[in-house]
This record gives C-alpha cells, structure tokens and sequence, in this order.
C-alpha cells in the first residue's frame, strides 16, 4: 500500500497533468501544491511511484505523468464526484425540461453531455426488455384493418398496422383493448407472452382469429424493440485531444462507430452504479487511449439504460463523473414523470 504522502504526490501529478497537459516535475509539484516536504523527498515518492508503475516518464522529458494505473487508483480512491453548482444544475434541468418526447430527450442529453464534458457523450435509448408497458391503444381504421399502439413506461410509442383475417366491429374492439390492458398494463415486456397465450378463448369463435392476429402483432413488436439502439454527439471534441492520442485519433473514431463496441463499453443496462473505464480496461484495442465513464438511467429507480462519455485518460475525472451523474438523474427525472 501506497503512504498517505506518495497518495498525496500521485493526486498533485494527476491534477496538474490534466490541468496543465504538461509532464509534472518535483520542482513544480512542491511550488503549486502544500506537501509540506522538501523536493527532494518529492522526487523520492515520484521514484517510489515510478517504481510502481503509477507514474512514466514520457519520451526525454524531466517530468513525469500518470499511468493507466495511476489513474485507477487517483479514481477509486482519490477523486470525490465533484458535485454541480446550482446554475449548472438549473441549466441542466431547463435543457432537458423542454424535450417533447423521448427521441427529443435523448438527443437533448447527447447535447447536453458534449457540452459539460467536452467529450464524446453517448446514450443508450431505453431497454425495452427492461421497460413496462404503459398502454396498448387499438384503433379502428377499416372493417377489417387496425392500428395498434404501445406505449412503454419510458415514454417510447411504437405504431402497427394489423390487417385481421375478417371483419371485427367496434365493440368487439372495445372489448379486445379493455382486456388487453387489464392483463399487461404495468407488466414487464417479457412477462407479456404468458400473461395474453389465453386472451383469444375469451371471445367467440369467429373473433379468435382476429384476436390471435392482433396479440402476435404485439409480440412481434415486443420482441423487435428490443434491439438496443445508441446516440452519439460531440465527436469533434475529440481533435482538440490530439496529442493524447498516440498516434492518430482514427482508432477512436472507427470504434465510436461500432455500436455494440459502445453497448459492451457503457455496461449491463440494469447495472445503475458509475463505471470507470480506463485505457488498457477497455478491452477494444481502438479505445485503449481513452477512458470511459457512464452510469446507468431510469425510472422509478430502477436502470433502463445507460449514458456516458469517452474521452482521452487525461480526463478531468471528477467533473466528467459530476456532470454524468448529475445528467443522468435528470432523464430519469423526466422519464418517470412523463
């Protein structure tokens, strides 16, 4: 175990390195932070640190920066979440407080996280196999044709056209959309299937058709929704890191667009706790230069999905982790209420 005083010296490097962009010397260490110790005891710790592998030095330069390693151990166990001030708070909530539906929502919070980061912001639209259904609508449009309507806890609406193998009148309808919702309503999508296998014995022999039509429509929707879908904003933030990426910042880009890449980075959705990832953690080989932060989203207090940023690993962790977390509560905010 690292000494408080070494923890200190790794905290002051990771600070001004991020700060400054510039390799961290003991000189400037003891002028810029109260160690109380004399440099040369500091250059003794940086050793030490050197030693084990928390600091490197970078090509011929006198000063030293951190490493993956160090930067693990300044984010489990040196960095606070740096809590948002009140204006930025209040911005927050005025931003996000005027998306109309969820797709708006989403890409409000894309927007909203480039912006406070100034990092790559990415967010996972809400998991339908973690969602609840809120309602089902059944629409007359024809004799013989229906409109369905599925509206999930999140707040996401899907439409579908279902043409019935004979006519179905209006109370018959009436009947089909009341039963329907007093089964599933408030009901996990995958517990749908077994809740409505019996619903068409229900009704007359000449509508069960229709009914057994109708539910596989709702079923097929079910099960089509649940492929998860990403959006991603604020990619230009990336070129003014250039210099953090060792050779060229085309590996980043080229992973950004691989989107299960992304889904596997942010995380098990119904995992709702802060992930850090950082450089050689990120098993794709593309984002080993850049660190990953997210955390889970949702309502109720329960995660339907995930939001975060990746940027370079000189990032200023507990900002990014503030302003992450700080977001996140309010989409759930929003999602619950609406």
């Amino acid at each position: 175990m690292l000494s408080e005083r070494r923890l200190e010296v790794l905290r002051a490097i990771v600070q001004d390195y991020v700060g400054t962009e510039e390799p961290v010397g003991s000189k400037a260490l003891t002028e810029r932070h109260n160690l109380g110790v004399s440099p040369a005891t500091v250059r003794n710790d940086m050793a030490a640190l050197e030693d084990e592998g928390f600091i490197a030095q970078p090509h011929t330069s006198a000063g030293r920066i951190p490493t993956d390693k160090g930067y693990r151990l300044f984010v489990d166990k040196l960095a606070g979440v740096k809590p948002m001030t009140a204006p930025e708070r209040r911005a927050i909530q005025n931003f996000l407080d005027g998306a109309v539906d969820l797709d708006d929502v989403v890409g409000r919070t894309v927007r909203l996280l480039a912006q406070l980061t100034r990092q790559v912001a990415v967010v996972q639209y809400p998991s339908l196999t973690r969602s609840t259904v809120r309602h089902v609508e059944l629409l007359s449009l024809a004799p013989a044709r229906v409109m369905l309507v599925l509206i999930t806890d999140t707040g996401r609406v899907e439409q579908r056209m279902v043409d019935c193998p004979a006519p179905f009148g209006e109370a018959s309808l009436a009947d089909l959309r009341a039963r329907l919702n007093s089964r599933v309503t408030g009901r996990r999508f995958t517990d749908v299937p077994q809740l409505v296998q019996d619903l068409p014995e229900a009704f007359e022999t000449e509508d069960r058709g229709t009914v057994s039509t109708v539910l596989s429509t709702l079923l097929e929707t079910l099960v089509e929704e649940t492929e998860e879908r990403l959006v991603i904003g604020g990619t230009a933030n990336l070129t003014r890191f250039g210099h953090d990426f060792p050779l060229t910042i085309r590996p980043v880009l080229e992973a950004l667009e691989e989107h299960v890449v992304l889904l596997k980075l942010l995380g098990e959705a119904g995992d709702s706790g802060m992930t850090v990832r950082i450089g050689h953690e990120n098993a794709y080989e593309g984002l080993n230069s850049t660190s990953v932060v997210s955390v889970g989203y949702g309502s109720g207090g329960e995660a339907v999905a995930k939001l975060g940023v990746v940027g370079p690993t000189r990032m200023d962790y507990p900002g990014t982790m503030g302003a992450v977390r700080a977001v996140a509560r309010y989409v759930g905010q929003i999602l619950a209420e609406s």
